[in-house]
């Protein structure tokens, strides 16, 4: 009798695993949208609470949101530990990637709106997740601020803003792979450029042009009203400038690095083993008995 020939093994569809460096647990959760609220509650300010005229924009109350900042943030990274989502790993890999973030910043920052530092951030965030993303959003532009001496009263808008990039990255879809992954990455790259810019533009704009213009903050006016007229101030002012170049930027830099540089992050999310859970084992005794 000869036996039935044995059918071919069938071919799965490789997965790509997804390492989550820092875990977003049901405490985190909670943290992350009280920072995101409180951050709203700093960009939005001047839709809510009509501003009064002085020198500097947000001179005064820059240090106390700068204040009030770093402990969400740092009360982040302590809800993870007690939930043991943080270990060194995790530390030393965010260190490092924002230490590169920061010194890759100086290379484009202040020069027709070209960012080197977006697309980095997007590529981790979608690697190691959305709390990891959020923390190196964050510490990234503290530590370019330090490095090139950019600390000033948009330092905690600009640790917030980051911080929401990261954050969305690690929130995309984790379906696409190769190409559609990159496609997508890039698409995001693109919304990140506009979405900071009208955030960055939308704290200090009551104070940029002053009074008296059609691009001018009315406080007399309601919140859609001064919204609709802001919209327009952005298009005037860094739309088709600032957020463009910092757009082509991500789209080039996520397309031609992407690739390698996904390739290079997950290697070392492997390596790292974030996902693996840590056993311990009795010693093997060469079969004595322990006594």
């Amino acid at each position: 009798m000869t036996p039935a020939a044995t059918p071919p093994p069938r071919t799965k569809r490789s997965a790509v695993r997804r390492a989550t460096a820092l875990r977003v647990g049901p405490r985190a959760a909670l943290t992350l949208v009280g920072a995101s609220l409180i951050g709203l509650a700093m960009f939005c300010w001047p839709l809510l609470v009509p501003p009064q005229p002085q020198s500097v924009a947000h001179a005064e109350q820059a240090p106390l949101l700068f204040v009030v900042l770093l402990p969400i943030i740092l009360a982040v990274v302590l809800a993870e530990m007690t939930e043991g989502g943080l270990d060194p790993k995790t530390l030393a890999l965010l260190g490092v990637l924002a230490a590169l973030n920061a010194a890759l910043r100086p290379l484009g920052a202040g020069t027709a709106g070209i960012e080197t530092v977006f697309f980095l951030l997007i590529l981790a965030g979608r690697v190691f997740g959305p709390g990891f993303g959020f923390a190196l959003g964050a510490t990234s532009l503290f530590a370019s601020a330090l490095l090139t001496a950019g600390v000033g009263p948009w330092l905690p808008f600009q640790m917030m803003a980051s911080g929401w990039v990261g954050l969305g990255a690690g929130l995309l879809p984790r379906r696409p792979s190769g190409r559609a992954e990159i496609a997508l990455l890039a698409a995001y790259g693109v919304f990140a450029a506009y979405a900071f810019g009208f955030l960055m533009n939308l704290w200090f704009w009551p104070f940029a042009i002053g009074d008296g213009t059609q691009l001018s903050f009315d406080p007399e006016a309601g919140p859609l009203a001064n919204l609709h007229t802001f919209f327009f101030y952005t298009l005037a002012t860094s739309a088709f400038g600032w957020d463009t170049g910092r757009a082509i930027t991500n789209v080039i830099a996520i397309a031609v690095l992407g690739p390698a540089v996904l390739a290079t992050l997950r290697r070392a999310a492997r390596r790292a083993a974030f996902d693996t859970p840590v056993s311990f084992a009795a010693a093997d005794h060469g079969g004595v008995p322990r006594r």
